[in-house]
């Protein structure tokens, strides 16, 4: 790369989520933020678009990211982000209204129809879209970024990037940078050349470094058994249900909001962790929608959850790009008694912790690094089929506890939205702000037309749980 270019590889986990996208599975992450809507209005009532976006335009300084979009290499077509030339910030800021009474269920509606809109491809990779007319005299911010630019710990990073800790009246106005001229294909098939050279010396180092280390050998030791154990979870044979079929391209959304005080309670009286109250919830919900509400045989069903977990250490806070491995857990869906039903999954994430399954995961995401796409592609294919190695993505990112503004505007509310791929219909997010939790459901518009439904499976199975709890 010559002093004057500028441009980065995608790693292989960040390229997943391009190679995961397909016609009915935009892979685009999102939130809606819910907004005090007086602070941000004109001294005629009307809202001031145009001082929200100079606010936009001046954060945007800080996450450069938003500034590129994607390009490829020559010969082996790997994406890079580069400058885009023709960055137009007005492109990027959208501006809708709901229609009278302007309630909550016609902004999940409208979050919807937005996460279903494929983003382009030859743009940078994000939206943001102010919605006014929320009844209450509430206005909503839905943000929609690529998964290939941002896991959900970088995504909070970039919420709180966005927003302020204070109140801010003045802005600043930023200082435009200059776009960075792109590489020549030349410039980049030296680079590759120089890459594959120089990875087998790595890794012939790395190796030469555990014969003679005993930590890295056990380091070694530790990856290769918690890869097999990925491995093993991976194929174990899992049960079909109706929440797993090819996904169509619409999405509705819905979410739920919890008193983050009583789930943390009840995790402090069962002896466990907010994680496993929240998977022994769903647990709870999913026997409750599937076996209640959709009449399915749940005594016997094996059902996993695939749930993400951070790798980002602290001094990588404030970084874009996907930081994570993974967990899949076994969710005991058939257990009637929701404290047993809590016993199970504490002693599954346990041992999950114990035998260092994130490790193996992560070793699998390095060693894609090595082999090119083709895990990633394996993967893809496996999520297509009716019977996927787990059924749900359940995700849990830890949010501020103090509040954030919009300029003047206190946000009162965030609901995390998740893409869905191959034959998940349905994914949960949840995002803690302040005092409450926020449940975050996206599903298939098609195939789960009863989403409510699960929402309020998940409220009664977490009030069972209390229930179970406070009789402990």
């Amino acid at each position: 790369m010559s002093a004057s270019s500028y441009y980065e590889r995608l790693t292989q986990l960040d390229q997943s989520f391009l190679i995961y996208e397909g016609p009915n599975s935009p892979m685009h992450v999102g939130v809606t933020a819910i907004f005090e809507a007086a602070p941000l209005r004109r001294a005629d009532g009307t809202l001031d678009l145009e001082r929200f976006e100079e606010w936009v335009a001046a954060r945007l300084v800080h996450i450069p990211r938003y500034r590129q979009r994607l390009a490829w290499t020559p010969l082996e077509r790997h994406p890079i982000w580069i400058d885009d030339a023709r960055f137009n910030l007005h492109y990027h800021l959208r501006h809708s209204a709901l229609p009278r009474p302007g309630d909550e269920r016609l902004l999940k509606r409208t979050a919807g129809r937005i996460l279903s809109q494929h983003l382009d491809r030859g743009k940078p990779l994000w939206e943001l879209w102010l919605i006014e007319g929320l009844e209450g005299d509430r206005v909503a911010v839905i943000t929609k970024t690529h998964h290939c630019m941002i896991d959900g710990v970088s995504g909070v990073d970039l919420l709180s990037t966005l927003l302020t800790r204070e109140p801010v009246e003045k802005i600043e106005p930023p200082e435009i940078p200059v776009p960075r001229p792109a590489p020549r294909d030349a410039e980049l098939a030296l680079d590759r050349l120089l890459l594959g050279l120089r990875t087998p010396l790595e890794v012939s180092a790395a190796l030469l470094r555990a014969a003679r280390e005993t930590d890295a050998r056990q380091r070694i030791t530790d990856r290769v058994a918690a890869l097999g154990r990925v491995a093993v979870s991976s194929f174990e044979s899992s049960s079909p249900t109706s929440l797993n079929q090819p996904i169509g391209p619409y999405r509705r959304i819905d979410w739920l909001e919890m008193d983050l005080a009583a789930v943390r309670a009840v995790a402090r009286t069962l002896n466990g962790t907010v994680n496993d109250v929240v998977l022994a919830t769903v647990a709870g919900a999913l026997r409750h929608f599937l076996g209640r509400i959709r009449q399915e045989d749940v005594d016997r069903l094996a059902l996993k959850v695939m749930a993400p977990v951070s790798l980002r250490p602290e001094a990588e806070r404030g970084r874009l790009g996907n930081r994570v491995a993974a967990w899949l857990v076994p969710l005991p869906v058939g257990e009637p008694d929701p404290r047993r039903r809590f016993e199970r999954v504490r002693a599954a994430t346990s041992e999950l912790k114990r035998s260092k399954a994130a490790l193996g995961a992560d070793t699998l995401t390095q060693m894609a690094e090595w082999t090119g796409p083709a895990l990633v592609k394996l993967a893809n294919r496996l999520m297509t089929i009716t019977s996927p190695p787990f059924h749900m993505v359940v995700t849990n990112v830890p949010g501020p506890r103090e509040t954030l503004y919009l300029l003047g505007a206190p946000m009162l509310a965030a609901h995390p939205m998740v893409p869905l791929v191959g034959s998940l219909s349905a994914g949960i997010a949840l995002f803690s702000y302040r005092d409450s939790l926020s449940w975050g459901f996206t599903a298939d518009w098609d195939l789960v037309p009863d989403l409510h439904d699960l929402v309020k499976s998940v409220d009664h199975a977490f009030r069972r749980l209390a229930a179970a709890a406070a009789s402990a």
